[in-house]
């Protein structure tokens, strides 16, 4: 394996989720979602709202991960997974870029992995599988988005206190407004259709 990028360098918090005991009902359901079969068909109101906005992530992520191909594949698998488990696909890119800046071989001071940086218990917790496939960005990004509906479920939806959750800094806003700073600065978006043309009237030329 090449030499690891190192996450959280230059960046005052990262990652580090916390082991909770769980009940087993709710192990089962996030494993059953965990395995569920991997068909990255992002949801879009129309053709144009997809191709705007295929266009404009691509554009923004172009630096970070300048392969066309590459860089396709991922923003079609945050648009599919986030979108899978109910979370603004706009958050997770801003997410990921606090954790890794899109960094797939990242690995944090405190073990944390991949793009989203997931603690390596959660293969354990979820699916006993090994910690290595988390360098995978479709499956990491799975985790991770998992992850983070599983936190907001336990907050009832309180984002600031999921996130907190994710970081393993419950109750402290650093975490949070860092995510919400990306959000706001890089990947925050919106999409307008287009008027529809004015209907011909018969004798028009």
């Amino acid at each position: 394996m090449a030499v690891l990028a190192v996450a959280g360098v230059g960046s005052p918090v990262f990652a580090n989720q916390q082991y909770e005991p769980m009940a087993d009902h709710v192990r089962l359901a996030l494993r059953t979602a965990l395995s569920a079969p991997a068909a990255p068909r992002p949801i879009f109101d129309s053709v144009g709202h997809r191709i705007d906005w295929m266009a404009e992530m691509s554009r923004r992520l172009a630096r970070r991960v300048p392969d066309f191909t590459e860089r396709t594949e991922l923003i079609k698998i945050i648009r599919y997974e986030a979108q899978r488990v109910g979370i603004d696909p706009q958050i997770i890119f801003a997410l990921i870029e606090v954790e890794s800046n899109f960094r797939a071989d990242a690995v944090s001071h405190a073990g944390a992995i991949g793009l989203m940086q997931v603690m390596p218990f959660w293969t354990d917790v979820l699916s006993r599988g090994s910690s290595r496939e988390l360098f995978e960005p479709r499956v990491n990004i799975r985790y991770g988005c998992l992850i983070l509906r599983h936190y907001l479920d336990i907050e009832k939806g309180n984002l600031d206190r999921a996130l907190g959750r994710y970081n393993g800094s419950l109750g402290k806003m650093t975490y949070p407004n860092l995510v919400y700073d990306r959000l706001d600065r890089n990947w925050g978006y919106s999409y307008v259709e287009p008027p529809k043309p004015a209907p011909r009237i018969a004798g028009d030329f």
